[in-house]
Formats: C-alpha cells, structure tokens, sequence
C-alpha cells in the first residue's frame, strides 16, 4: 500500500515558528500581523519572480501599500517593535525587494524626518510620506565611500545665504529613479560635520540613473545620484541633523530591520525548501524522506529560530529603550551570517531546480547577498562588537 497524501498547509510547525515566538504579540497584534501575511500572499508573493526577472518595480502596488496602511507601525501607530520586526520579516519572506522598498521608504527615509526634523517639518512633511503619497529615498552611500562614510563623506553641502548648494555623488540609492524626495547626507565645508537635507528631485542639478545588471534585489530601483550645485532652501535642511552622530540615530534602528529581514528570508528559504521536498520525488519517493535533506531542513530551521530568538529580545530592549548600537551590530551580523547559511542549503535541496527562478530558490539565493552587506557589513558590524568587548578599536 502507498502512502496517503501529505496535506502540506496542515503539517505541525510548517510556518517556522518552531517556538512560537509570535505568540508573544498581543492578540491585536497577532490579528495586524495576520493580516499583512495574508496581504502579502494575494498582493505580492504571486508577481515576486516576474518583476524579479525584469527588474522592473511594480508601480501599481504603491496604492495598495497606502491602503495597508504600513509606514511607522511604531512612531505613528503604536505598535511593539516586536510587531514592526514581524511584520518586515512577513515582507521579506515574501518578496525581499519590496521589502527593502519599505525599508527605504519607511526605515530610512521616514526614520530620518521623523528622527532628525523639526516638529514644524514633521507636520509639513509626514502625513503625505505616511500616505505613501509622497515616496521618499536615502542619499548616504557614495561611490568611493561605504562603511566609512561617516569619516569620509565626499558630498558637499555649502551655505548661501537662505539656501545650501549641495556638490556630490551618492550610489546605491534605492527607489531614487521614482523618488519624489531624497534625504541626502552631506559634509557641512564650514564645521566639516556631515548635515541632513531634504531634496526635490525635480530641482535643477539633480539627476538619478539607475544601476543595470545586479543579480540581487533586481526589482529595487538602485540608482547613482549626482549632485550638481543642488540648491536646497534653508527650510528643507534637517533641523535635528547636524553631525553623524544624528544620522547614526537613524542607522541604529534600521540595522535591526535589516536583522529582521535576515530572519524572512530564512523563513522563506525554510518555505520553500520544504514545500519542494515533500513535492518532489526521487527513487519513488519523497525528496523529504531522506535523512540528509531532513538534517539540511533542520539546520535551516534552527539557523532561523535562533536568529528570531535574538531579535525577539533585541525588540524588548528596543521597545524599552535600553537596545544598544553594538547589540544592533551583533544582531545583523550573526543572522545574515545565519542567512547565507540556510540560502545556501535551500538551494542545494533544490539541486539544479535550485538555480532558476522558476521555484522561487534562486531568487532568495541571490537577494541574500545584498542583506549580508548593506546597513553595514559583516566585517564592520562584527568589528563594532569587537570593540565593544574588547576596548581596542580594530578598525585602522
């Protein structure tokens, strides 16, 4: 006699959350985080591969992004950090472009007004950001400069009068090709601290060009920023942003979601891999049944449930205010770390199938490599904690 069907939605454990760590949400907050998932499943999961393929950004979601109402579940909406996490999480294992769109838009962008503007600016300026109305990215990174922009800003910022003429360069901005504003970061030449500004894109001496043949988040908009003699009214520089040391307000909170998307996309490597072994048979049965796929199923599982365990309490320092910047460090350190792992796993259970985007795998493979380095790398993240635990800066 065969074996019955394997029911694969009604498998104990087979959303990953080995430990129940969402159980620890409120119910209202179990209840959101339901409903994102599901958002996710109908709106973007179903066209993920296709827009992947193409590199193409699909405008039209934007729309149903606002309706969902996403965009500072914590500062505006009262939320849990926990809750914030989860839910970036959800949109990774999803689709990690549009989960680093939100990142861009909603992490870095929005964090930066609502961190570093003045209370007249936030009034001005977040309820069409928050409406999704206005779409907003992030200018830090330059083409000579990444993890030591914050000695090394290269961009300019010089004031005239009632206006600052911003000079430079910026390179990997995600969403800047359709941008309506750019949060630029840039070296004040009189005091020689690094000062915020928000810029139009549509002012004089702006341009974005998008950056072609990436094998990673292909559906995000990278783009090289120049900035030539950029004129910014006074009234749209920061007002909280005056040295690096504002911008890495902003950059602490952000290397967490970063974290968090590690944990997603773990979990959708997780997804996928088992989903793909119970399907797919071999030597007349289950690719599952063998011991070696169900050891690399595990060890996937468990790379995943100790990632989410570390942000999980990494959340509550948060939500208490007591997270640190090399706790922050650590935590994207070791899950993308983690992540690389259980990518690379996934993708050896799928064998050659493993390599083309046709079963999602490839696709998640690949977006991990962008994960593993920005919000800071491996090398400089772990240096952070080095420091922390040792006294002796290792960086020069």
């Amino acid at each position: 006699m065969g074996r019955p069907p394997i029911d694969l939605n009604n498998l104990p454990y087979s959303d990953g959350d080995f430990f129940g760590f969402e159980r620890q949400l409120e119910p209202a907050e179990r209840e959101r985080l339901q409903e994102v998932r599901g958002w996710l499943d109908k709106e973007v999961r179903p066209i993920a591969v296709d827009c992947w393929n193409r590199a193409e950004f699909p405008m039209e979601i934007i729309p149903k992004l606002a309706e969902l109402d996403v965009v500072s579940p914590v500062r505006r909406q009262g939320y849990s950090n926990l809750l914030a996490g989860m839910i970036h999480a959800e949109f990774t294992r999803a689709d990690t472009s549009i989960a680093t769109f939100m990142g861009v838009h909603d992490g870095l962008f929005t964090g930066s007004i609502e961190a570093l503007a003045s209370e007249e600016q936030k009034q001005a300026w977040l309820p069409d950001i928050y409406a999704l109305k206005k779409i907003g990215a992030f200018g830090l990174t330059e083409p000579l400069g990444g993890s030591d922009v914050a000695g090394g800003t290269r961009t300019t910022a010089r004031r005239d009068g009632g206006q600052w003429i911003l000079n430079g360069a910026k390179r990997w901005i995600g969403n800047a090709t359709f941008s309506d504003w750019v949060v630029i970061y840039a070296r004040d030449v009189q005091d020689d601290q690094v000062k915020g500004f928000l810029v139009d894109t549509t002012l004089p001496g702006f341009s974005a060009t998008r950056i072609e043949n990436k094998i990673s988040l292909r559906t995000v908009q990278n783009a090289d920023i120049l900035l030539d003699n950029v004129a910014v009214p006074d009234e749209f520089h920061l007002k909280g942003a005056n040295s690096f040391k504002d911008t890495n307000k902003v950059l602490k909170v952000t290397r967490l979601a970063v974290a968090w998307q590690a944990v997603g996309q773990q979990l959708a490597a997780f997804d996928v891999a088992r989903r793909y072994s119970l399907e797919r048979q071999q030597f007349g049965r289950p690719l599952a049944s063998f011991q070696l796929v169900q050891d690399q199923l595990v060890q996937i599982l468990g790379n995943a449930v100790a990632s989410m365990g570390m942000m999980v309490q990494l959340a509550r320092l948060e939500d208490a205010g007591a997270a640190r910047d090399e706790q922050s460090a650590l935590a994207k350190a070791f899950t993308t770390a983690r992540m690389r792992e259980s990518v690379a796993l996934g993708r050896s259970i799928l064998g050659g199938n493993g390599i083309v985007t046709d079963y999602e795998m490839a696709k998640i493979f690949a977006d991990a490599e962008a994960i593993y380095s920005y919000e800071g790398t491996h090398e400089i993240n772990s240096l952070v904690v080095g420091r922390s635990v040792t006294g002796i800066p290792a960086f020069v």
